[in-house]
């Protein structure tokens, strides 16, 4: 990618907590106006990936304002509250599921948000997680294939000019009209949440961006994202016109030893848990939670007990957290960043972790979050200075 494409076409973004403190959420989107970013992503969860067992002061500094990470606010009411103060930021969810969210609740949803915002709204959908299904009774069969129905169904329903008429293994439509339009330019971008190769080919026919959130090199990002674009070609339609994104978590500290500090903190090697046994057998070591656990798609965070989690948490090691966060200074995580962005990523959604471990590191991690967005908007000379 050449500076000159690399400065046009590359966006950058955050993500919001969803608990009940919403004038937290308030923060993100002042900070994202007046640092210029591009987009707030909401998750959609009815339970924390953090489990309660373990949530105080010690774990977390954020237990000292949040009383259960459990209490999770839905995100469309959220991001329409949100709406009138983001002016030209992108608002959506990362991501949801067909399975709690019917398709055509979906569209109508992101078609009334469209309304309230001045940009395009963002509909990140993927195949479910279980903490969000399994515990309150939602079917959980076959989640590809009702993904795909569901994206078929959603695009009719954000699309359609008549009534849609629709009649598949899940969703049975019948003549059911839907005349809600959004403004002119404001059409909901439908991102896919995926990494397996079906699901890379359902993002290439139905997606309007990817949205991946496991730890890739950019080897693999780029492997995959050709997968993408392949799939799209097929399907007849511009592989261009799909905004490759990631959501990206990054640990940083001015120094080497600040970095092995964070490393060292209970809710970073928490963090580690999310990755998947075969991230953690690439690091020569045993999951935890399991040789077949597929990380946060199987966690169930609430069934774990503090011992459970102290103990698993002990077995983390640092090749791990190195291998599932961008993990450096300031300018290493630029470079990181940068490796991805040659390998084709256009939209980085980028997450401070250490804001879990205190309001210091907090603070530090937005302020990286902020030059992060500066120097890939605008590559800088080398060579660089780390912010202070």
């Amino acid at each position: 990618m050449s500076d000159s494409q690399h400065r046009k076409t590359f966006a950058v973004g955050t993500l919001t907590g969803v608990n009940p403190l919403l004038a937290a959420a308030r923060s993100v989107v002042r900070m994202a106006r007046l640092g210029r970013l591009d987009s707030i992503l909401a998750p959609d969860h009815l339970i924390s990936v953090f489990p309660r067992s373990i949530w105080d002061p010690d774990f977390t500094v954020q237990a000292k304002t949040v009383e259960s990470p459990d209490a999770q606010v839905d995100f469309a009411p959220l991001l329409a509250h949100l709406a009138a103060g983001a002016g030209r930021v992108q608002l959506g969810v990362g991501v949801t599921d067909p399975h709690r969210r019917h398709p055509v609740l979906l569209a109508q949803t992101f078609l009334t948000l469209a309304h309230m915002t001045k940009v395009p709204p963002i509909l990140g959908i993927g195949s479910g997680e279980r903490e969000n299904l399994d515990p309150y009774g939602f079917t959980w069969n076959r989640p590809v294939d009702r993904l795909e129905e569901a994206l078929q169904v959603l695009r009719a329903a954000l699309s359609s000019t008549e009534p849609i008429e629709f009649s598949g293994r899940y969703y049975q439509i019948d003549k059911a009209p839907m005349d809600l339009t959004c403004p002119p330019h404001r059409m909901p971008q439908v991102w896919i949440g995926a990494h397996g190769p079906r699901m890379l080919e359902l993002t290439g026919r139905y997606a309007d961006g990817w949205y991946p959130w496991e730890s890739l090199s950019p080897d693999e990002y780029e492997r995959r994202l050709r997968v993408v674009r392949k799939s799209a070609v097929t399907a007849g339609r511009d592989p261009d016109a799909i905004v490759p994104a990631a959501m990206l978590q990054f640990l940083t500290a001015r120094t080497e030893s600040g970095i092995s500090r964070l490393l060292r903190t209970p809710s970073m090697r928490y963090v580690g848990l999310f990755a998947s046994a075969e991230v953690w057998a690439r690091s020569g070591a045993k999951h935890p939670l399991g040789e077949d656990f597929r990380g946060l798609i199987d966690l169930m965070p609430h069934r774990l007990s503090k011992t459970e989690v102290r103990e698993a948490i002990a077995e983390v090691p640092e090749e791990v957290l190195r291998n599932w966060l961008i993990v450096g200074t300031p300018n290493q995580v630029l470079s990181r960043i940068r490796a991805l962005a040659d390998a084709g990523l256009r939209h980085a959604v980028i997450l401070p972790s250490a804001a879990l471990v205190s309001h210091a590191d907090a603070a530090f991690g937005y302020a990286v979050l902020l030059w992060l967005a500066a120097k890939l908007r605008r590559p800088a000379p080398q060579p660089e200075s780390d912010p202070k």
